[in-house]
């Protein structure tokens, strides 16, 4: 049997005419190869043998209590979660472990082992982030920018499938700047990274710092994600990378790590065009409830007032973190001047470097005020939607206190 796999595997890399990434229009991506042009589970060969098979449908029971299942054209089903709590976005909240598939995402959410490792996130405007179903398990399928200073990933688009034979670092991907997740390399190592995540504010900027790494490949029959050399890491960080090994278990649930063990949820999904979600919103229905976006939802294990000071608190960290990297920044830029002037003797060629960089440190400081502008602007707006919400709350609380005196006034001899 592993003889006749390495066979087809082999077949599949000489040929290299069945595919890399499909191009579908409502993705934005654009691709160099032909393939599918449908949304949906995609057949992944021997690459997607892992643990247990199951039907997909198990996907739709498991997800239900956590979030929404919309019928979404031209996606067909889709998952959006609830109650994720102030600007959450997809791969923000756990770490970065190197496994024997490269950089695995460890989730906190308790849902996360499916969502994160299977199938493609989306954004819609009237109801946030959504997830796409799909089959084949992988380590995080996420795209990567990286830089000394800076380190990204965004969550790969729905319509996009990889494929054998295909070099993922030629394709030219437009990925949205909102998708992406940045935060200084230092800190890429952290246990807990979302304390660390930049505002998306600055993404424009960031992206012109850091260079794109879309290294997603085969090694030894199993997809493997790159991203990022060890080597680089270890450098900026100043810290060993631990190389972890993956254990399969029975259940999804919250990652555990044993030593260097990572325990993971990865079995083989079987599409089944004839299952659907028990229950589920249609795209209309979930834009009126849905809507508008949920930029402040609180989360239910929280009182409304703490989940309240939980976003003065983050908004305040967002400042932090916009005013820090922006000052890096400019600091950055005038020791490149510096240093530049001094190795150039030329009196006509010093006028022109002094000029030059005084015309990209303007840009640089015009950049900055803008992203403090929009971040101001988020910010109000997201205060006014939590306060709405917090004088409903008490409005629906003291209802019925109200209700209590006039009863008992009515009732008065």
């Amino acid at each position: 049997m592993r003889n006749g796999l390495w066979i087809v595997l082999c077949i599949l890399l000489l040929t290299a005419g069945c595919g890399g990434y499909i191009y579908l229009p409502e993705s934005g991506y654009a691709t160099e190869t032909a393939g599918p042009d449908r949304y949906g589970p995609q057949e992944y060969g021997a690459a997607q043998e892992y643990g247990a098979e199951m039907d997909i449908d198990y996907m739709y029971t498991y997800l239900a209590p956590y979030g929404n299942w919309i019928n979404l054209s031209p996606y067909g089903y889709v998952w959006t979660p609830r109650r994720m709590g102030y600007q959450w976005r997809p791969y923000s909240d756990g770490r970065w472990v190197m496994t024997e598939y490269g950089w695995t995402w460890i989730e906190n959410e308790p849902w996360g082992s499916i969502p994160f490792h299977y199938g493609r996130w989306g954004h819609s405007n009237d109801f946030g982030w959504f997830w796409v179903p799909d089959t084949v398990w992988g380590p995080a399928w996420v795209n990567w920018r990286w830089s000394d200073r800076y380190t990204g990933w965004a969550p790969l688009q729905p319509g996009v499938e990889f494929r054998y034979g295909m070099d993922f670092a030629s394709l030219s991907i437009n990925i949205p700047n909102h998708y992406w997740v940045f935060l200084q390399t230092p800190h890429f190592l952290n246990h807990d990274i979302h304390r660390y995540i930049l505002p998306y504010e600055r993404n424009a900027t960031i992206i012109n710092f850091a260079s794109n790494r879309n290294h997603m490949n085969f090694r030894n029959n199993r997809i493997f994600n790159e991203g990022i050399g060890i080597d680089m890491v270890r450098r900026v960080t100043r810290q060993q990378v631990v190389e972890y090994r993956t254990q399969d278990i029975r259940q999804p649930g919250p990652v555990r790590i044993t030593g260097n063990d990572v325990q993971v949820y990865r079995p083989s999904f079987r599409a089944n065009a004839t299952v659907r979600p028990k229950a589920f919103l249609d795209s209309d229905k979930a834009r009126q409830e849905l809507a508008p976006i949920r930029t402040f939802e609180p989360r239910q294990q929280l009182p409304l007032s703490m989940q309240a000071a939980e976003v003065r608190r983050r908004q305040a960290e967002e400042k932090t973190l916009l005013r820090n990297t922006q000052s890096q920044e400019l600091q950055e830029m005038e020791r490149r001047r510096a240093g530049e002037l001094a190795q150039t003797r030329d009196t006509a060629a010093r006028t022109k470097l002094r000029q030059d960089n005084q015309v990209r440190m303007t840009q640089l400081r015009n950049q900055h005020q803008a992203e403090q502008q929009q971040l101001t602007a988020r910010h109000k707006k997201d205060t006014e939607q939590v306060n709405r919400v917090t004088r409903k709350a008490d409005q629906r609380n003291q209802a019925p206190a109200r209700s209590v005196k006039k009863e008992k006034k009515e009732n008065r001899p």
